[in-house]
Parts: structure tokens; sequence; C-alpha cells
């Protein structure tokens, strides 16, 4: 056994030796034009992750309104048109083609799409090589509906994450997923809004900056889960910026492309803003098991509650802190919050959700009022 791990550990210092020197990559960069070109800029074997969201190729026929009327801001741009089936599946042969090129031999690959593409998607990365590890089923609770009243309403979108082959190693960062979902393990259906309220990002005349853009709950979890801090975050499709948002706030590295303007200067204001977590709010751990209706780490991802957060017993007697993956800790004492709150107590058992309070523009309040907020923002 410990000749297997010294000739593990010789292999991985000689991946680590080899990597690419980042001041040689573009970090923090949104590299404009077609993306395949960017692409073919950047060394081989240089970044840890590729996330990529590209065109749908949704085949819209004309426009389309509600019953009232009114006119849906559905993706009807020129970057989602395609005269074939042919020209959209060369495209995804060559973005995915420099995607393999450029990823690291242990890194990970995120596609998403909607039924009109992932299954396109889903062959041709098999064709190149890529191991598919699992399909997500991103399931919206608050889903557009079907106006026309012609099919069922389309609820879904499914993210394929991959290897970079059958033997190769990746990143899965399984202890924080299972705290993240209050010590269960992290299925592979995933329970999210779409993109709305104060997190939708619009231009000067009110509209949609982006007509799909992804809520950030949905890329902290993928970072979160399958990259480490520090890690370069590749993403091709970049539009207004939530995996280099969510990137910096991980303290990941990222490099964009996106070859629309208005699309780039959206998402370098909005990326400026952002602000990385404390050092010591992105370490994250893992715990025993507990099944509450929701986990503590969906409101941690949701931005319900931040990393970061100082939260206390009602007697003030301990203070810790959240953490990334929805963790807490206190002095050298880690868990979830229940396990936490059960520990100093020397108890049998503990609820967090009541046990832990927090502040909140003045007014101490149980954990339970967020995840009451939570439930009721989410609501279908």
């Amino acid at each position: 056994m410990g000749v297997i791990e010294t000739t593990k550990s010789r292999v991985k210092a000689a991946v680590k030796i080899a990597d690419v020197p980042k001041e040689l990559l573009p970090l923090g960069r949104i590299l404009d034009g077609d993306c395949v070109e960017a692409m073919r800029s950047l060394p081989d074997a240089s970044v840890d992750l590729v996330f990529a969201d590209p065109p749908y190729n949704l085949q819209l026929g004309g426009d389309l309104n509600r019953p009232d009327g009114s006119h849906v801001d559905a993706v009807t741009d020129h970057w989602d048109q395609f005269d074939s089936f042919k020209i959209y599946d060369d495209f995804t042969r060559e973005w995915l083609t420099e995607a393999k090129r450029v990823l690291k031999p242990d890194g990970g690959l995120w596609v998403i799409g909607s039924y009109h593409n992932i299954y396109r998607l889903g062959a041709t990365l098999q064709d190149l090589g890529f191991w598919i590890l699992n399909d997500i089923v991103w399931r919206k609770t608050n889903p557009m509906p079907n106006f026309r009243g012609t099919r069922f309403t389309n609820a879904h979108e499914t993210l394929i994450w991959a290897s970079q082959g059958e033997k190769a190693r990746y990143q899965f960062n399984y202890r924080a997923m299972k705290t993240l979902n209050d010590e269960l393990q992290m299925r592979s259906d995933w329970t999210f809004p779409i993109c709305s309220g104060g997190e939708r990002l619009k231009d000067d005349a009110g509209h949609k900056a982006h007509p799909t853009q992804k809520p950030e709950a949905l890329l902290y979890r993928v970072l979160l889960a399958t990259t480490e801090r520090g890690d370069v975050v590749l993403d091709p499709f970049f539009g207004t910026g939530t995996t280099g948002a969510i990137a910096k706030r991980l303290g990941r590295e990222w490099i964009g492309c996106e070859r629309e303007e208005s699309y780039r200067t959206v998402a370098r204001a909005r990326i400026e803003k952002e602000l990385p977590l404390d050092e010591s709010a992105l370490t994250t751990m893992q715990s025993k098991r507990t099944a509450p209706r929701v986990a503590f780490g969906t409101l941690v991802e949701a931005g319900f509650v931040k990393p970061g957060t100082q939260v206390f017993d009602k007697q003030r007697r301990w203070i810790a802190t959240v953490r990334a993956d929805g963790s807490l800790v206190h002095e050298k004492l880690n868990g979830s919050i229940h396990q936490v709150g059960k520990d100093l107590q020397d108890a049998p058992s503990c609820n967090g959700w009541t046990f832990w309070h927090y502040e909140d523009e003045g007014l101490v309040k149980p954990l339970d009022a967020a995840r009451q907020l939570y439930l009721l923002a989410t609501e279908d």
C-alpha cells in the first residue's frame, strides 16, 4: 500500500512540475472574439475546469407572446442561430476540441443545455474522448410557462459533468457537497429558481442584459464541488460573467471568452464589484448525517446566509463562522450547524436551526428565519 501511495504522489508531483506558470495565462481577463480562436491562444493543459454554456440553437419560429399579448423576451439573438444541425455540430466539435486541449489531464468539463442541444453536446464530447461522470438535472422552481399550451412546461435544464477520459483523475469535493446538503449525499437533481429579481442584470433601458443569465447558486455549487482554491476556471461563453463573479468570490482564478462587447462591458463591471470571501470562510469540511427539510448549505449558496457570517447561541456563549460549504467553525471544532451545536453543549442532539442565531439589520434572528425566507422565495 505504501508503495502505491508513493507512486501516486510522485505522478501527481510530476504533473504539478509540468503545470503552465500562471503568469503566462490571461487570468481575470475576458478574451474578445470567437471562443475557438480565443481558446487557441491558451497553452495546452493549462486550466483546471471548463464550464460552458454554449448557444442552445433553440430554433424558435418567430416572436413569442403571452396570452395577454405582451412580448416574451426569449432567445432570438443572432449568436443562437445556426442554419443547420451540421453547422451547429461542427461548431460544437471545434470548441470542445479546444476545451480538451487546454484542460489539464485531471481537469473537468461542465456543459449545460436544454433538450434542443444537450444530446448533441453529449454525443460529441463522448466522441472526443471525454468520460461522462454525471448528468445533472437543474429543476427550475419558477420556469417560464408554455404560453401556447402545445407542450409540457419545460421546467429543467441538463448539465453534463465529464473528465478527460475513463481512467482520468478528476476533482470532486464529496465532503463539501455532503456538508452543503446537511450531511446527506448530494443528488444529481438540483432545484434552483431561474435568475430573477435583484440578481438579474439589466441594461440602461431596463431590459435583460443577457437572455440566459444563470443563477449564481448554480455556479457556486459547480465550482465548490469540482475545483479547489486557486484553480483556473475557463468559461468559453462568458456572457455577463456569472462564472467569473463566483470564481472570484470562491478564490478561484478565471478566464472568459466572449465576442459580444455589450456582455463584456456588463461582466467587467459586475466582477469588479465582487469581493472574494475571507480565507477562513473558504475552508470546506464534512460531518455526520441529519435530514432537515432544507439544507443549510442551500441558504449559503443562494446568498440568504453569506459565508463569513458570525452565528451565536441565544446567550452568546459561543460564536461560530459560516464557511462556504455551509459548515461552521468554532476554534478547533467544525461541522454542520447541528453537529457543532451538539458538541459545544455536549448534548445527544441539537437543532441548529433554532440553536444558532445571527444579526440582520440590528435584529437577532434564529437561522430558521433565513430558512423561512428562502422557502417563501422559492415556493412553486
